[in-house]
């Protein structure tokens, strides 16, 4: 489908990314199927091959699993991983395509659940979701809740107006700066605990501007409320990129750190979406799909249950 523009209120409005063909060939079970659809905004119909049921992976799948619809949470306000599409409903991006492929792999079927993000992590943990993905860093304190398995790497990284922005290369620079931020994130509790940091060294503290929504933080960024917008990096990427120039990146992404798919503890799937994301890369859907979203930066190689570094 095509996807829409991303309006954003007080009239800024993000165009989407051209799209890159997006190829992947199944492993040994079903046929492969395919879908046509178009890449992250092109307009142009690409074919995307949906990988076949691969029955090593299948097998790990608990029985109470089998054969059903797996509920997915996201919150789908962050492009190009998680948003809504041309016709104003359907979820499209990044996470969208590999929540996908990894269900066929498995041999279920997926249904995508556009929650907030910051009842994620709690709606899984209580078996609300049986999977989630939606851009979330998996972190030690995550994981004490809910199980993760890692399938790609972001950082943090800093936005501004390209007219009059100021330049931020760290989270030290934000002292006496006002920052725009998504509830819920990582960026809201580094831009919490820098405020502290600021204040004990005897320099001006963090205003913290905390919203809902990505797209609210970047009209708050627009409009001057905030000085400084702080998402993951590749949603920054994004919105600098197709922001007509309104945006500009300051500094380099800082605190890499993996995404995980959250699970729930005890539910028994950890292993089979580890196998799966594992079988998605050794037959190339991984990487055709992080391409198609230009998310390449973020490729991982090496997934792993429980990876966080921090």
């Amino acid at each position: 489908m095509r996807v829409r523009r991303l309006g954003l209120l007080g009239g800024l409005v993000f165009v989407p990314i051209a799209a890159l063909l997006a190829a992947g060939c199944g492993g040994g079970g079903k046929k492969a199927s395919s879908e046509t659809t178009n890449g992250a905004g092109s307009g142009a119909s690409t074919t995307i091959s949906t990988p076949a049921v691969d029955s090593a992976v299948a097998a790990q799948v608990p029985a109470k699993f089998k054969g059903k619809t797996l509920t997915v949470a996201t919150y789908a306000t962050y492009a190009p991983n998680e948003f809504i599409g041309a016709d104003g409903h359907t979820i499209v991006g990044m996470d969208v395509d590999l929540a996908k492929a990894l269900a066929a792999v498995m041999g279920v079927k997926v249904k995508l659940v556009n929650t907030p993000f910051a009842s994620i992590i709690s709606g899984v943990a209580s078996g609300k979701y049986d999977l989630a993905m939606s851009s979330i860093t998996d972190t030690k304190a995550r994981e004490k809740t809910v199980d993760f398995v890692t399938y790609f790497s972001a950082g943090s990284l800093f936005y501004a107006n390209q007219q009059g922005g100021p330049v931020i290369t760290s989270l030290a620079d934000l002292c006496g700066h006002s920052v725009a931020v998504q509830r819920g994130t990582t960026q809201l509790a580094d831009a919490t605990a820098q405020n502290e940091k600021c204040k004990a060294a005897g320099n001006g503290g963090v205003t913290v501007h905390v919203y809902p929504s990505l797209n609210a933080a970047s009209v708050a960024v627009h409009k001057g409320v905030a000085q400084i917008g702080m998402a993951d990096s590749p949603v920054a990427a994004y919105i600098a990129t197709q922001s007509n120039g309104q945006f500009k990146l300051t500094g380099k992404p800082y605190n890499t750190a993996p995404y995980g798919i959250a699970i729930s503890k005890g539910s028994g799937m950890a292993k089979p979406v580890l196998a799966a994301v594992k079988a998605l890369m050794a037959d190339g859907t991984y990487k055709a799909i992080v391409t198609r979203w230009s998310n390449t930066a973020g490729e991982i190689t090496n997934p792993q249950i429980n990876g966080a570094t921090s």
